[in-house]
């Protein structure tokens, strides 16, 4: 078996940095917690990418954290396996005391006090308020919560500055006094214009309709966009049916695929072709003279080779990217487009520069150990402190992997509990902060208050008099905000790739830089999910609007939320080959920012017309 463990290991892109040790190590876990090779090297990837570990060698001192890892593993598939089993905390015991006596009382409704109009009248003081108040849905209690107690309400984690000095010196003051208790009134800058591209499902779409002819001719589009963008590139020759034996070169473009269930590995890769060149038939690909790839199933890539027996794809080059010379016009291809901002400023047709400040912020929204949406409202304070143009969250709003959601503990339905925390604070945010003030939801497939499907339509909210300032947006979607092409998907896509995905490189030695390569593979695939098959808790549904998933040119700013670590990351597409233009997008993962009983991470962003001209700041709540 230890040999089997090295071999994955290997075949992931790994070595080890004290082979005998680590291998013993590797295999006690395997027979303490009942584990395939297979399943341990995917458990340490995971590991890897959560840790950022920077060199791609598995290393001995990394050993005692890998089993605190798996240990953590185990015990999240015990109680996913038993879901009424409960863990009792110190915690707990704290709360039965202090409520023991206000349990034997019976609770008497009475009239709202000066108290809870008070409470109500101050929704961004950031101080916690756990008693008497609307905003819990369990009994009151006497103790602060976890997330209450924490000392640095606001730290700045991570930051790109690439504003010229004259500005940096205004930023360096961007995050003092964040402690400061009072909050002032200011006004936000310039109202921003906003105008929403794509054509998602409508609110209230039937689904669960798909047929198996919805996901053929889907995959088989996909395969056909991305043939004739590299044929018009004039880069590449005319793609070929790779499964006639042949002793000379073909180009051909197909889907990756793997041979039966399980991960990609060196002798299960296919390429699907398209039914217009193959009938659609399946041929066994040869990476083996190749020193650098990335491949993952459900990726459109173009390959060079030979097949001299009919029976395998030899590669000698693969193109997963599609040249930015070959993006098609989007006035001669023109998508639905729908303004739900109508009152766009007449400013918009002036803006000789595109700018735009933004916070961005990914559910949950409250800690798991009550509902009280506390990090929300902490966002939301700092928001009327630095007034930003654009305030983006992304669902989860109304979390359906919260222990009280998932055990239905709660005597409130979803939708109230949307509309009571989240549209209700929203609204007091917009109607403190003046016109100006713009903030933009996009759903989750984890909200349990919407439609469990993806694509996934926008949320139903009808806020009166402020439908201008409070936008729902498709989950994935674009939007132009001040001219300044966004793209968002609330799926956690980064997560599922780093899972499915088989790379090598062996071209230079070093290793590159995991988590910029998975944003990548969204860019060059020109969509936001690229995977197939999809996840098992992924509920793709190809007959709604299967044009939402695809993006024909590249945004300014791709907002992609996961469980890994936040990042903010500049991307650099094309620029491959002589004449061809570098693209560059800004990649960023705000964190949760809610992580268990304590708050999580959110990012400010101020655009200033490019990616070399931005200041990005990770802010830890």
């Amino acid at each position: 078996m230890e040999g089997e463990i090295k071999e994955e290991f290997n075949r992931s892109g790994f070595t080890l940095d004290n082979e005998e040790e680590i291998l013993k190590k590797c295999l006690t876990f395997c027979i303490n917690y009942n584990l395939k090779p297979s399943d341990l090297v995917s458990s340490w990837e995971v590991y890897y990418l959560n840790r950022q570990l920077d060199e791609s060698t598995v290393q001995n001192a990394e050993m005692d954290g890998f089993l605190l890892h798996l240990q953590t593993e185990q015990k999240e598939a015990v109680l996913k396996e038993e879901p009424n089993l409960y863990v009792y905390s110190s915690k707990d015991v704290d709360m039965i005391l202090n409520d023991e006596e206000e349990d034997v009382k019976e609770v008497i409704p009475g009239t709202p006090t000066d108290k809870t109009l008070r409470l109500d009248s101050e929704p961004f003081d950031s101080t916690v308020k756990s008693n008497g108040n609307g905003y819990s849905s369990g009994k009151p209690s006497k103790l602060v919560t976890p997330f209450g107690r924490r000392t640095d309400k606001f730290v700045v984690k991570f930051n790109i500055n690439n504003l010229p000095d004259t500005e940096n010196g205004d930023n360096k003051h961007a995050h003092e006094n964040l402690e400061d208790d009072i909050i002032k009134r200011v006004h936000p800058r310039t109202k921003c214009s906003l105008v929403v591209h794509g054509s998602g499902p409508e609110p209230g779409c039937r689904f669960m309709y798909d047929r198996i002819e919805d996901r053929f001719n889907a995959l088989e589009n996909r395969v056909r966009r991305h043939a004739a963008l590299l044929s018009s590139s004039g880069l590449y020759e005319e793609p070929m049916d790779p499964t006639i034996a042949s002793q000379r070169n073909v180009f051909a473009v197909g889907m990756i695929c793997c041979e039966g269930e399980g991960h990609l590995n060196d002798k299960s890769i296919l390429l699907q072709n398209s039914v217009e060149h193959s009938g659609g038939q399946r041929v066994r690909l040869d990476l083996n003279k190749l020193s650098q790839f990335s491949i993952f199933p459900g990726q459109i890539v173009g390959v060079e080779g030979h097949n001299p027996s009919g029976h395998c794809l030899i590669a000698s080059k693969v193109v997963d990217s599609v040249p930015s010379s070959a993006s098609p016009d989007e006035d001669l291809h023109p998508a639905k487009k729908q303004a739900l901002d109508q009152e766009i400023q007449s400013t918009d047709s002036t803006y000789t520069q595109k700018d735009i400040s933004m916070l961005i912020a990914s559910g949950p929204f409250t800690t798991t150990d009550n509902l009280l949406f506390e990090p929300l409202t902490e966002l939301l304070a700092y928001a009327s402190r630095k007034p930003p143009q654009l305030l983006i969250l992304l669902g989860p709003f109304v979390d359906s992997e919260h222990p009280e959601i998932r055990k239905g503990t709660v005597d409130r339905s979803f939708d109230e509990i949307f509309h009571m925390e989240i549209i209700r604070r929203l609204q007091d945010y917009v109607e403190y902060m003046g016109s100006d003030a713009h903030v933009l939801i996009v759903p989750s497939t984890r909200d349990a208050n919407h439609d469990f499907v993806f694509p996934q339509p926008a949320f139903e909210i009808h806020p009166p008099n402020l439908k201008h300032q409070i936008t729902s947006l498709t989950n994935p979607g674009i939007f132009a905000a001040n001219q300044v092409r966004v793209g968002c998907c609330t799926v956690d896509i980064l997560r599922q790739l780093s899972r499915e995905e088989m790379s090598r490189n062996l071209k230079d030695g070093t290793p590159s830089d995991r988590m910029s390569r998975l944003a990548n593979h969204i860019l060059s695939q020109r969509s936001f999910y690229p995977l197939y098959p999809p996840a098992e808790d992924i509920p793709l549904d190809f007959s709604l609007a299967p044009e939402a998933l695809y993006f024909t040119s590249v945004p300014d700013i791709l907002i992609l939320p996961s469980d890994m670590k936040y990042f903010v990351k500049v991307l650099s597409l094309g620029g491959g080959s002589e004449g061809e233009e570098q693209m560059k997008c800004i990649c960023i993962n705000p964190g949760r920012l809610a992580k268990g009983e304590g708050g999580g991470t959110f990012v400010e962003l101020n655009y200033h017309g490019g990616a070399d001209k931005m200041n990005a700041s990770i802010i830890g709540i």
